[in-house]
């Protein structure tokens, strides 16, 4: 397989607030500091892959202030190719993060400048000559379908945030990525999935070659149409689960470009995503290869 990976996906600055406890509907929590650390889910997976050592190209929109130009050399200084960025009118994507204490959070995203991907700027992108093409749902559809129509390797969907997704597209995925509620909106299940068989039976009913459908503390289900395989997360000491879901993908994309089965690249996958609950924050959080066993 190639090993240059296509991102098509968000770029925001991240407002990061700790907090004692998530604040309840109407509820008002005093908390620390507030931060400014780069992130969105495009650019989070795609510095997670130029840290454990691949090509990336991160496609997307920016706008023409402070924010937009900020992130763009952070994402050059990180060794992602950010040509494929296009500026616009529209400001910058933001994310208002707060963090609890036990490291449970909540987020608020603005998307700014990511609503403006189109088709037009994934064209001009190169993705046919990517060996993967990695897309998030934190832009439009339209810019997510022109991916998967272009994509000459393999497409790897993760379907966050939840939404319904055109038939037409899920046929093109080769690995979907959802955690259990993106699951149940895509199955259309209306229960929690709280229960692996019924996890397993909801992502074969997708279709799909493969789905690996994380589970926070319960690990990662790997379903194909041939097995279930069910991958339990070791005990961690979490810090800040913002962005573990980036951090898998990335983990899971740089292991399948080596070749790895779906069940080995999973299991890389929570290894890069168990380093990055360990440390506050999203991009910064996200492990260097040498940084991981085995690397």
């Amino acid at each position: 397989m190639k090993g240059r990976v296509a991102v098509v996906g968000s770029v925001n600055m991240d407002v990061v607030v700790h907090v004692p406890h998530l604040p309840a509907p109407g509820e008002t929590v005093l908390g620390g500091d507030h931060r400014q650390l780069p992130g969105g889910k495009g650019a989070n997976q795609a510095v997670g892959l130029a840290r454990l050592g691949r090509e990336v190209a991160l496609i997307g929109c920016v706008g023409r202030d402070d924010f937009g130009q900020r992130l763009r050399r952070h994402l050059t200084g990180e060794g992602v190719d950010s040509s494929g960025l296009r500026e616009t009118d529209a400001p910058t994507g933001i994310a208002v993060i707060t963090v609890a204490d036990d490291g449970e959070n909540q987020i608020a995203v603005s998307p700014g400048a990511n609503s403006r991907v189109g088709p037009e700027d994934v064209e001009a992108g190169g993705v046919a000559d990517a060996g993967v093409v990695l897309c998030q749902l934190e832009v439009p559809i339209a810019a997510v379908e022109a991916a998967a129509s272009l994509a000459g390797g393999v497409l790897v969907l993760n379907p966050a945030p939840a939404r319904a997704l055109p038939a037409s597209l899920l046929q093109r995925v080769d690995v979907l990525v959802p955690n259990r509620t993106e699951l149940a909106q895509l199955g259309g299940v209306d229960a929690d999935l709280d229960d692996i068989d019924e996890i397993a039976d909801v992502a074969r009913t997708l279709g799909l070659p493969a789905v690996t459908v994380t589970l926070g503390g319960q690990g990662v289900l790997c379903v194909t149409p041939s097995a279930v395989t069910h991958l339990k997360a070791p005990a961690i000491d979490v810090v800040d689960t913002t962005g573990a879901g980036d951090a898998f993908c990335a983990g899971l994309v740089d292991a399948l470009i080596d070749g790895a089965d779906l069940e080995s690249a999973a299991r890389f996958g929570m290894v890069v995503a168990g380093k990055a609950i360990t440390r506050p924050g999203a991009q910064t959080a996200l492990p260097r290869s040498e940084e991981l066993p085995g690397r």
